[in-house]
């Protein structure tokens, strides 16, 4: 499959992807995957990582910053791969701005259909009215929602060196049927988490990827294009040699090497 990225606005008014850092990177891939023969645009803040940490207004006031740039695009969608913003912004988002807004949720639903099952997320997303409602509506009782405040940021700062221990006393010591990720920066780790609780690991990556397809009318992604990636704020270096290597080795998410 043939990329090209580049850092100017691209000629086809592109799906635009936003997270507070990597974690959105993910997502970008999936859509990427299924969506060939569109345009995208990252936007990413990772000098701020972790948004879960912020509050609601704090965290609105920042998105909107990011907001308003992408709304200079006249984007064909904007895709939020921030659990946190999601769950605390969106509906603020949707009212403010004219394009579609697509959101993701943790995979609360599959999960706790298969068992007892553990949401791992930020404080802001585990706190939020939003995560509530949904365990309420699809967590069957068997459902129980654990913050870890500083994994976001541990994987942030050390993408390139993550060390399995250092994740495992980050995580809440319970035990669990499933996992659910909360957090799009945690699947860089789901192996680890995956090792830890000896058990199925769920995120709203796949799903989310799925239904910006629809959204989209496309069932199936193409084998072979050229499409443009432009790359808006944050590190975009630290951000281009992720989505190179999510690219190279399929997403598989293991420990990053240089």
């Amino acid at each position: 499959m043939i990329y090209r990225m580049v850092c100017e606005a691209c000629a086809k008014p592109p799906i635009c992807v936003f997270d507070s850092g990597i974690g959105g990177l993910n997502l970008l891939y999936e859509c990427m995957r299924r969506l060939p023969h569109e345009n995208f645009a990252y936007f990413a803040d990772n000098y701020r990582v972790p948004y879960g940490n912020m509050t609601q207004d704090e965290l609105f006031g920042l998105t909107c910053g990011v907001f308003n740039k992408m709304q200079r695009l006249s984007p064909a969608a904007a895709v939020v791969a921030c659990n946190t913003v999601t769950a605390l912004c969106i509906d603020r988002l949707r009212e403010r701005y004219p394009f579609k807004i697509i959101g993701i949720q943790p995979a609360v639903k599959p999960a706790a259909a298969e068992g007892e099952c553990i949401v791992l997320a930020t404080k802001a997303t585990a706190e939020s009215g939003a995560v509530e409602e949904l365990v309420k509506r699809f967590g069957r009782d068997r459902t129980r929602v654990f913050q870890c405040r500083e994994l976001a940021a541990y994987i942030e700062n050390n993408i390139f060196s993550l060390d399995e221990k250092a994740v495992s006393d980050l995580l809440p010591n319970v035990k669990a049927d499933e996992v659910v990720l909360g957090c799009t920066h945690y699947a860089y780790v789901k192996n680890f988490i995956k090792k830890r609780y000896g058990c199925k690991i769920f995120d709203g990556i796949i799903g989310t990827a799925n239904h910006v397809a629809k959204i989209f009318g496309i069932e199936s992604h193409c084998a072979t294009t050229c499409r443009k990636i432009s790359f808006f704020g944050g590190n975009t270096v630290k951000n281009r040699t992720i989505l190179k290597f999510l690219i190279k080795e399929g997403a598989n998410y293991f420990a990053l090497k240089r």
